[in-house]
């Protein structure tokens, strides 16, 4: 499998190439804030030889008021949790969830910060796959473990400061939905509202209503409203660096390098210094 400048991959393509016998290991990364039963819907039905991934547990650091609720993991804790899921140098990789990629944009992240350079997203998720006719089977799939490597740092990272700053040099975007945003709504972080100067840009819009990513030149118009050109710093955020993964992804497909500030909003909200705005 090339390595595709959009980091995307459709059904069809994929079961060409496991058709075919080439080493591609699957990752099925369902996870949604507040259901905690992404496991037992992999166990009842996941694309054949696909490896659960616990977004909690593998994708993240334990959660901390000074961190965050999603922490980037220990590159160690994160090499060792890849090596289960058999993950070999080299090898390529597709991830995908119940859906759009919200999660599974966390994984393709997470292992190009830690240099694997062959990571796709399967369009339109286990979804796209089974109304494709494609077939899934049931259970755990245990894999000999893998013995891949990694290196942190392929993929910029912000911190707070960094993030307050960018918000005013260049274009600091906010995944979340609008009314999070806005401040008329805050179910799980401690204060409503949002870092001062960041611009709202809801992940959900960078999707079609099939769950598909929209094609290069929606999505180039548009992040360009969003005053993102060519040679702008870029900084993505949400509620905890999960689904601003997704739109760090969504740039790169229009070739925008954008940074996450991965403690995002939880981290953010909880500094009583750090002021939020709203409206």
């Amino acid at each position: 499998m090339s390595e595709s400048p959009t980091g995307l991959i459709g059904a069809d393509e994929l079961a060409e190439r496991l058709g075919s016998g080439a080493r591609v290991r699957l990752l099925d990364v369902r996870w949604q804030l507040g259901d905690p039963h992404g496991h037992r819907a992999y166990l009842e039905g996941h694309l054949p030889g696909a490896v659960f991934v616990d977004l909690d547990t593998e994708l993240a650091a334990p959660p901390s008021l000074g961190e965050g609720r999603h922490p980037l993991p220990d590159l160690d804790a994160l090499q060792r949790a890849a090596r289960r899921w058999g993950l070999d140098d080299g090898d390529e990789v597709v991830a995908y969830d119940a859906g759009g990629g919200l999660s599974a944009a966390r994984a393709w992240w997470l292992l190009r910060w830690a240099g694997v350079s062959s990571v796709r997203l399967l369009d339109g998720g286990l979804r796209g796959w089974t109304e494709a006719g494609h077939p899934v089977e049931t259970g755990e799939v245990r894999p000999e473990p893998g013995n891949v490597t990694l290196t942190a740092g392929a993929l910029p990272v912000l911190d707070a400061d960094a993030a307050a700053e960018l918000a005013g040099t260049g274009v600091l975007l906010d995944a979340r939905a609008a009314e999070r945003y806005l401040g008329r709504a805050e179910p799980v972080d401690p204060r409503a509202g949002h870092i001062p100067g960041a611009v709202n840009a809801p992940t959900g819009e960078n999707l079609t209503p099939d769950a598909t990513f929209l094609d290069e030149e929606a999505l180039a118009a548009r992040f360009g409203a969003l005053g993102v050109k060519e040679g702008t710093a870029v900084g993505v955020y949400c509620g905890s660096g999960v689904t601003a993964a997704h739109t760090v992804f969504a740039l790169e497909r229009i070739g925008i390098r954008a940074a996450l500030y991965a403690g995002s909003w939880s981290q953010w909200s909880n500094d009583p210094d750090r002021p939020a705005a709203t409206g």
